[in-house]
């Protein structure tokens, strides 16, 4: 998973913790090898390379969701 953006319901810290927390790995740039991109406000080019590489798009709602949250 990677994280791209800003995000409003938490920081970017508490986002890391809690995918952690939930199991998932955190990585800080897009590869084959990532799961998904979560995309929150004004992402960078790391959206781009997601698209680019057919990488699974999620925005924070969805995010939260896969949370439990």
């Amino acid at each position: 998973m990677v994280l791209t953006g800003g995000l409003e319901a938490m920081s970017r810290d508490e986002a890391i913790a809690a995918a952690q927390a939930a199991g998932a790995k955190v990585a800080s740039s897009v590869s084959k090898k990532t799961d998904f991109v979560v995309a929150g406000v004004n992402p960078g080019s790391k959206l781009a390379k997601a698209e680019q590489l057919g990488i699974e798009i999620i925005d924070e709602k969805e995010f939260l969701k896969r949370l439990g949250r």
